[in-house]
């Protein structure tokens, strides 16, 4: 009988096992759906002033970078483009040129100039585009826009995408420093919260209770403890996943309703086997507290695979989920959120609830 329970490729492992990559799982406890990135509006909506900016410094960026920041959000603006896009756009900038249009390149790209140091190829104008904050803002933003899904992609993949450049997690350790100078310059009250990604269930967001614990460093060896009372190694997205199966379940401390050893779990690849060996359901449709579950290799999971928790379906479709080692380094092994297309996965393992 299926119920409703739990839910970009992470590690998933026994001890026995050797671990891999990193994806996402989030958490629920409610019926309340989170909201979608394109929700995020300003509360005050009129046309940004410079001499009205911070005078003070906002996540290290000060002076005429908060002036170009305030430009790349306006160009946004101006296209109707969402607060996620025009904060992506901002986060793009601070990792190609600190928010500041440079007349000059790198050994990559000796052509390239300005905020967005865009290569002189012919697809982003002019010198004198590429060096105007407005004009090169405005073509990164229309590249955006022809990016299928960007807004259902992680920040830092859809700027990749439209930028190509050659690292796909560039612009991710740009992410939240964007936020803070977007809600600085624009006047935006709970930018955070709103491009959090997805909800947190019960309000609860990370509760792992071993947030700290040592883990096994990607294609390193294990410290002493670095396996958890679930039988996981500690801070995978199995361990997050399988800690919210028992959360869900009333269970937050031992002995575990469901653990490692009693369902042979295992990597996450091989979830889907333990859940059919269990008579659990499995399906392709998502729903709130259900694993989103990806084979070997599928949506960027590594050779082990990768599981989530689904937390709340958006508005526009997409799912939106949390888990624990869903970023890339060094910012794995930690907790994050956020939103995906439904058939992203490769399937959907529902909660087994009291069955």
């Amino acid at each position: 009988m299926k119920s409703k329970g739990l839910f970009y490729a992470a590690l998933a492992v026994v001890p026995a096992l050797f671990f891999g990559l990193i994806l996402l799982v989030v958490l629920l406890g409610g019926t309340e759906q989170p909201a979608s990135a394109n929700d995020c509006t300003p509360t005050n909506s009129s046309d940004i002033v410079p001499g009205d900016l911070p005078t003070e410094s906002v996540a290290g960026y000060s002076g005429e970078q908060l002036v170009n920041a305030a430009l790349i959000v306006s160009a946004g603006k101006a296209l109707n483009l969402s607060v996620k896009g025009q904060t992506i756009g901002v986060m793009t900038a601070m990792g190609e040129s600190s928010l500041q249009v440079l007349d000059r390149g790198d050994g990559a790209g000796p052509d390239s100039r300005g905020l967005f140091q865009q290569r002189d190829n012919g697809a982003w104008g002019s010198y004198e585009d590429r060096m105007d904050p407005a004009t090169s803002a405005t073509n990164f933003f229309k590249a955006l826009q022809k990016v299928e899904g960007w807004e259902s992609l992680s920040p830092t993949e859809a700027a990749h995408k439209a930028q190509r450049n050659a690292d796909p997690f560039h612009y991710e350790p740009y992410w939240a420093d964007a936020i803070d100078v977007v809600a600085a310059v624009a006047d935006i009250e709970g930018l955070e919260t709103c491009l959090s990604g997805g909800p947190q269930l019960g309000g609860e967001g990370d509760d792992l209770p071993w947030p700290n614990a040592p883990f096994c460093a990607i294609g390193g060896t294990c410290p002493p403890g670095a396996v958890s009372s679930l039988g996981m190694y500690n801070r995978e997205c199995t361990d997050f996943a399988l800690w919210r199966l028992n959360a869900m379940a009333g269970v937050t401390s031992e002995p575990w309703k469901f653990h490692n050893s009693d369902l042979a779990l295992g990597n996450a690849e091989t979830w889907i086997n333990a859940w059919h060996r269990q008579g659990w359901d499995t399906g392709q449709e998502p729903e709130v507290g259900a694993v989103a579950y990806y084979a070997a290799n599928v949506g960027g999971a590594g050779a082990v695979g990768h599981v989530a928790i689904v937390a709340g379906i958006n508005d526009d479709g997409t799912v939106a989920i949390e888990e624990y080692n869903g970023m890339a380094p060094p910012n794995d092994h930690q907790y994050s959120t956020r939103n995906i297309q439904p058939g992203e996965v490769s399937a959907y393992l529902y909660f087994p609830g009291d069955d």
